[in-house]
């Protein structure tokens, strides 16, 4: 049964900014909330083709649908006679980093991938004014505010994404699971129940951004205001260490570290998904974009999605924007990149391979898709997100989530301890800020 993906979310201020009011980074959108009132303003189907021999360069960071977008490219360069030149940096790869070396060769994409918030600032002297566009009438309210500066949008939102555990669901079944775990306890006592069912309950990978953003990204979350918390750590008024948010939070680091496989320290992200696909573990904390990398491997695997708890009170997913196409004002044809992301979500091929091949949650209520487009773990997540917590990481400079990646790798390793794991996640802030 088709559904209008217009991703009711009840708590949608604290999805992006956690904390409705708070301000801050001047990104403040305005207002509104995710729900589908059921009226949109119809996007054009398609766009007035650029003038031919033209060609536009795609940096990008989403590495899971690299190869759908080069197929993509080819549609519209078929549409239009303007060709679309896509280069894909992510996984293990700093983008960031790789990002800013490509701007400083000289090369200048008309499109390049940003977070929003604190790492939209380096980049506002590039960053086009987008709030004119046809497709800003559809998108999700929310959707806009890590990419809008004083009230102007500078970036459109990729899509909305959600983490948790992905969970095998046959696995548990295996194991006598009958009801997901949703606190701590309940997450450690189905841990026990895999291991003694010869069934390894996690399956870790040593990726910094994985364990950087979205594990720390937990305890931030869970904050009482998480944008006041990130701010005073900044100001160095505030620390890690001491935190009982972040007390709590190690135990569920504890938790998913001390039942995972042997060769974590060694897994690599694709080595996370390929092992899990395979069925060599229950449980992998990761979201509703690996759902094509499983698919590839096991497309029938009976998939859930569970929260991710720090204590003995129910845990939720988090939710958020996971990037902005930016459109480079300093690049040869900003024109025609507007152009190729209007066609992207309002064209019929574009909006076919935003559901049908990247299997995306989209960001705009005009674009309609099904379960069996998005996959089992994307509709979870539509599922649980009236709970959800938000994402958090990007109101940091750059750098800070690589150091917070860093010392979570050491940890992994067994080489810090809980106060040594914490005093270096406080290191990492300061160390970027007092530069």
């Amino acid at each position: 049964m088709k559904r209008k993906f217009a991703f009711v979310i009840a708590t949608v201020c604290t999805l992006i900014i956690a904390g409705c009011g708070n301000g801050g980074n001047n990104n403040s959108a305005n207002g509104g909330n995710a729900v589908n009132t059921g009226t949109e303003t119809a996007a054009p189907e398609s766009t007035k083709a650029p003038a031919k021999d033209v060609t536009i360069k795609m940096f990008q960071f989403k590495v899971e649908i690299a190869e759908q977008l080069n197929t993509l490219a080819e549609e519209y360069e078929k549409e239009t006679g303007v060709k679309v030149e896509v280069e894909t940096h992510g996984g293990g790869e700093d983008y960031g980093a790789l990002l800013k070396a490509e701007l400083a060769s000289g090369s200048e994409p008309e499109i390049f991938n940003n977070g929003g918030y604190t790492a939209l600032v380096p980049y506002m002297d590039r960053a086009t004014d987008l709030s004119n566009e046809p497709w800003v009438a559809n998108l999700i309210p929310t959707a806009k505010t890590p990419a809008t500066v004083d009230g102007k949008l500078y970036g459109m939102p990729m899509n909305v994404e959600g983490y948790g555990l992905i969970y095998n669901k046959d696995l548990f079944t295996k194991a006598g699971i009958t009801e997901e775990p949703k606190t701590l306890s309940q997450l450690k006592d189905a841990a026990a129940k895999l291991k003694a069912a010869g069934i390894t309950p996690f399956e870790a990978t040593n990726e910094w951004w994985s364990m950087g953003m979205h594990l720390v990204n937990v305890g931030l979350a869970h904050q009482p205001d998480p944008k006041k918390f990130i701010d005073d750590l900044k100001a160095g008024t505030q620390t890690f260490k001491g935190n009982a948010v972040f007390k709590q939070w190690l135990d569920l680091v504890d938790v998913i570290f001390d039942n995972a496989q042997d060769n974590k320290m060694t897994t690599d992200y694709a080595t996370q998904i390929a092992d899990f696909a395979s069925g060599k573990a229950a449980m992998m904390m990761q979201g509703n974009w690996t759902q094509g990398d499983i698919d590839k491997i096991d497309p029938d695997l009976n998939l859930g999605l569970l929260p991710l708890p720090i204590s003995d009170e129910e845990g939720t997913i988090l939710v958020g924007v996971p990037n902005n196409y930016i459109v480079n004002s300093k690049s040869a044809h900003p024109e025609e990149a507007k152009a190729f992301l209007n066609w992207l979500v309002s064209s019929e091929t574009g909006k076919k391979y935003l559901t049908k091949e990247f299997k995306f949650i989209p960001a705009e209520t005009n674009v309609e898709t099904d379960a069996a487009d998005i996959g089992q773990v994307a509709v979870a997540v539509q599922e649980q997100s009236d709970k959800a917590l938000g994402w958090n990481w990007d109101m940091f400079p750059d750098g800070v989530t690589q150091g917070f990646g860093a010392a979570m790798q050491e940890y992994l390793g067994g080489q810090l301890n809980h106060d040594q794991l914490l005093e270096k996640l406080d290191k990492s802030v300061q160390d970027i800020v007092k530069q």
